[in-house]
């Protein structure tokens, strides 16, 4: 009798694919919850979010370009963010984010994916203009997820950001906690919908060093959305969503439009691997 494994060597790819989850066809493409899946070894992911928000009237525009790279194997990922925003008065680049990801656990029948981040946070943006927080920051994250059924995913996020010595010598401290679900309709369409809520500290706008003062907020939305994933020769993808975020709580935006593209590839040359 062949083994398992002669099998599964002897499938022929498309069969491969067709074992798996109709979950697994579109992953690591979330818009506000990380998804704890690294890059496979060879391959990048360029990454552009379009997020807009309306405030009271207001309208605010922030997009960002984020490349994930792989370090010699999925354990290790390193990625870079790109912010830049538009405000009703100004526009300017916001604060770059350097970023590490370990993957601690590959997901199995009974464990979740988890892969902690650690994100150097560099003073890029304009402080003056509220674009930035002008001093070199800490961000930590702790993404898991798990595929629970053939078409079902789910995602749970935790995390905390640290400016030190902000206001007379106190830490700007914030923090995050989110969630989604995901349903895959097919291999390459999702229904998604997630959640996000946030507890900010930030010094006062347009007052003097000596007057400032610390200024706590608490955000929440909620954010239904789609994505569709175009599977492209030599196993590259492109995947493109759209999302309506909607504010839970004044402090949050009222309400937003969401737009996200990503293209990944490889860029190195492996054997061919299955469908992300």
């Amino acid at each position: 009798m062949a083994s398992v494994w002669s099998v599964a060597y002897l499938m022929p790819p498309k069969a491969l694919i067709a074992s798996e989850p109709v979950a697994k066809g579109i992953q690591d493409n979330s818009f506000f919850i990380e998804e704890a899946y690294n890059q496979e070894p060879g391959v990048v992911q360029h990454i552009f979010n379009l997020p807009i928000d309306f405030t009271n009237g207001s309208r605010e525009i922030a997009p960002s370009f984020t490349q994930e790279w792989p370090v010699f194997s999925q354990t290790h990922q390193f990625s870079y963010t790109i912010p830049y925003i538009f405000t009703e008065d100004d526009n300017g680049m916001e604060d770059m984010r350097l970023n590490y990801r370990l993957q601690a656990f590959m997901e199995d029948q009974y464990t979740p994916a988890f892969a902690p981040r650690l994100s150097l946070v560099l003073p890029t943006g304009d402080r003056d203009k509220g674009f930035g927080t002008g001093v070199v920051g800490y961000e930590f994250n702790l993404p898991f997820s798990k595929i629970v059924s053939d078409r079902w995913t789910l995602h749970f996020n935790a995390g905390m950001s640290v400016f030190p010595n902000q206001h007379q010598s106190h830490h700007l401290t914030n923090y995050n906690v989110g969630a989604s679900a995901i349903y895959a309709v097919s291999r390459d369409f999702n229904v998604m919908l997630e959640t996000l809520a946030g507890w900010n500290e930030d010094i006062a706008e347009g007052v003097f060093a000596f007057e400032e003062t610390v200024e706590r907020s608490t955000t929440a939305i909620i954010s239904p959305g789609i994505r569709y994933a175009f599977n492209l020769p030599n196993d590259a993808q492109l995947v493109i969503g759209a999302a309506l975020p909607i504010g839970l709580i004044p402090d949050s935006p009222d309400w937003g439009m969401f737009f996200y593209c990503s293209f990944e590839h490889a860029f190195l040359r492996s054997e061919p691997r299955p469908t992300k």
